[in-house]
């Protein structure tokens, strides 16, 4: 969904949560809050997002805003995501499984006979999760309208300032193989493989000003070229104000 102009209450199992960790001060009522609920630990779009918000954190703290995300995994899970991603460990939060997930409506992903494994896969290839090829083929084709991520000698042959041909499949590889050289630490149970996330950003009064429910695998964002785009108007509220100010957070 877009930014919410309304005054939707924000769902009450996430304030019952954000109760939990109220030791945090940028985190209780009054301030405005980001809570990224994510599925499991070693989810590659888990990997992906907490790189892209470990990367805003200066900003969401220059604008005020507490970062609370929420994915299922243990302690030791957290400490080796943590020091891979850049994600702050007192930003992490870790369930062993996905009730929190439950009480919030969010997609637990395709459910097949056989388990979670042949679910997994065949979300890969599409069924269950739109989007999802589109996504992975973005990632070999490259992107003009997404930033470079990449310093390299290789892919500068290929210009600069934009999202190179196979650059962030580049970045993705990187995620995989660190997940699967280190499965059991990320995904403690395979029980809840398929369990997509969401994204919850709340104002000080317990408004919700911007929700989006993952749908798919790479799908953490409406707008995965710019994952937090929809951040702009309130990390740069001024600027996003003048017309045809751009979107990228």
């Amino acid at each position: 969904m877009s930014l919410n102009t309304n005054t939707d209450p924000v769902p009450q199992p996430l304030l019952e949560r954000l109760a939990q960790v109220e030791q945090r001060p940028e985190l209780g009522a009054g301030r405005r809050r980001l809570v990224v609920v994510m599925g499991q630990l070693g989810d590659f779009d888990s990997l992906e997002y907490a790189q892209a918000l470990a990367a805003a954190l200066p900003r969401l703290e220059a604008a005020g805003i507490g970062l609370l995300v929420i994915a299922i995994g243990n302690d030791a899970g957290a400490e080796r995501f943590c020091g891979y991603t850049g994600l702050p460990r007192h930003c992490l939060a870790v369930d062993r499984g996905p009730e929190l997930h439950r009480a919030l409506g969010l997609y637990a992903g395709l459910q097949v006979p056989g388990g979670p494994w042949p679910a997994l896969l065949l979300m890969c290839a599409g069924i269950g999760s739109p989007g999802t090829l589109a996504e992975v083929l973005r990632g070999y084709s490259g992107d003009r309208q997404a930033p470079q991520r990449l310093q390299s000698p290789l892919f500068a042959l290929l210009g600069s300032g934009y999202q190179r041909p196979f650059e962030l499949a580049s970045t993705r590889l990187g995620n995989m193989v660190e997940v699967l050289g280190r499965w059991r630490t990320y995904v403690p149970s395979d029980a809840h493989l398929t369990q997509r996330g969401g994204t919850f950003l709340l104002d000080g009064d317990n408004r919700l000003l911007y929700e989006h429910r993952d749908r798919g695998i790479l799908g953490f964002s409406e707008t995965m070229a710019r994952p937090l785009s929809f951040l702009k108007p309130f990390l740069d509220p001024e600027q996003s104000a003048q017309p045809g100010s751009g979107t990228q957070a």
